[in-house]
């Protein structure tokens, strides 16, 4: 069965979350992922922790599929071997500090005579020029200067995503923008440079808030896990002690809400509720009332309820139970992958496609394909030897 990316070779200079998320997602659609990583130590996010089978969670997440090549490139030897590499690979993916691949010899500018198909993607924090390039960027303080923070949280505290947005989201559009490079590739004949910046990514993501609060208008305000500008959506407290999570989108829902949920028809046309923007206003009165009803039901009952109303709604649930999702489980949508530490479950990529099945290959050690890897380059015995004597891969 062949799949979208099959004989394509991405070549990356990666850590971390951004650059890993985008190539493992190129991997899942069948392209050669060859990851360089230090000797010895590798990607330093195999040392987050050991909570997966006494591997990292970060890093089994963002790196199966692919091949580890270590090398040392501060070495001269070692650097031409990247090289050799670059010269017959389709992508380069780089998130190393601003000006670190450049000082290499590793810029698009650099590499392209001598392999003018080759498409180069950039992923950093504030982008390859202007005052901030060479700002250090974790996940943290983008969603800060995002004004992500700004929305997010309770009135009285601002909270951070609980996962790594501002990386997820740059390697999202590094991976849509090479796959745009290489089709517009096969236009042309020529690779191109792609400069991703983690702030733009998650600036996109914060489209609908920056238009709410355009030209000085107030901002959307902080509700926690209740939507900040439309009302009845978030969580309420049912008899149980449970939570319930429902959203109400328009008035015809409304009206369904009090007839068929909470049992007051007469609510739907009370004048401090009869519009959202109203609910919006007086949301602790109405909230009063929603969870007065919901005290007497289980959390299973309100959203009988709520079905019935044909109202969206959905439990709240842990992360482990995200593992155990009776939808998943239906849908089939994990895997068994190989990894050093013995077989992990791993969760099917999101699309599912009649024309090919996704790449679910092993989460490599630390230069686990080296060898086999210098072998296709040319490089015999004692070139190899003489490598691993210098700590060179």
């Amino acid at each position: 069965m062949t799949r979208p990316l099959d004989g394509i070779t991405v070549v990356s200079l990666e850590h971390a979350i951004a650059a890993p998320f985008c190539t493992r997602q190129l991997a899942d659609l069948g392209a050669r992922v060859i990851k360089v990583e230090r000797p010895g130590s590798g990607d330093f996010a195999r040392a987050y922790d050991s909570r997966a089978k006494g591997l990292s969670s970060h890093f089994v997440w963002v790196n199966r599929s692919k091949e580890s090549l270590a090398l040392d490139l501060k070495q001269p030897a070692a650097l031409q071997v990247l090289k050799d590499l670059l010269a017959q690979a389709d992508v380069l993916v780089q998130n190393l500090a601003p000006g670190a691949a450049a000082r290499m010899g590793l810029s698009h500018a650099q590499l392209a005579p001598a392999n003018p198909r080759l498409v180069v993607c950039d992923i950093s924090g504030y982008g390859n020029d202007g005052p901030y390039r060479d700002k250090k960027a974790y996940d943290l303080l983008i969603q800060s200067e995002a004004g992500f923070l700004s929305i997010t949280g309770t009135p009285d505290e601002m909270v951070k995503a609980g996962n790594s947005i501002a990386d997820i989201a740059a390697g999202m559009y590094a991976y849509s923008n090479i796959l745009a490079a290489l089709l517009q590739r096969g236009k042309t004949g020529k690779g191109s440079h792609i400069d991703v910046s983690m702030l733009e990514a998650l600036g996109e993501w914060m489209g609908f808030p920056m238009y709410y609060a355009y030209e000085g208008a107030t901002p959307p305000p902080r509700n926690g896990a209740a939507h900040a500008t439309i009302y009845p959506y978030g969580p309420f407290r049912a008899g149980d002690g449970k939570t319930v999570m429902l959203g109400l989108q328009n008035e015809r829902e409304w009206k369904l809400f009090c007839d068929k949920v909470l049992l007051q028809p007469a609510l739907a046309a009370d004048a401090r509720f009869d519009a959202n923007a109203k609910r919006n206003e007086n949301r602790a009165a109405l909230q009063a009332l929603i969870e007065q009803t919901f005290a007497a039901l289980t959390a299973e009952q309100v959203i009988a309820r709520l079905e019935e109303a044909q109202i969206a709604n959905a439990h709240v649930n842990s992360v482990g139970e995200l593992w155990a999702h009776p939808q998943l489980q239906a849908r089939e949508r994990f895997r068994e992958v190989q990894s050093p530490s013995g077989p992990l479950r791993a969760l099917l990529p999101p699309g599912v496609n009649s024309a090919y099945d996704y790449r679910m290959d092993p989460v490599p050690a630390v230069g686990a394909h080296s060898e086999a890897i210098l072998r296709e380059l040319g490089r015999g015995d004692a070139e190899i030897a003489a490598l691993r004597a210098a700590s060179a891969i």
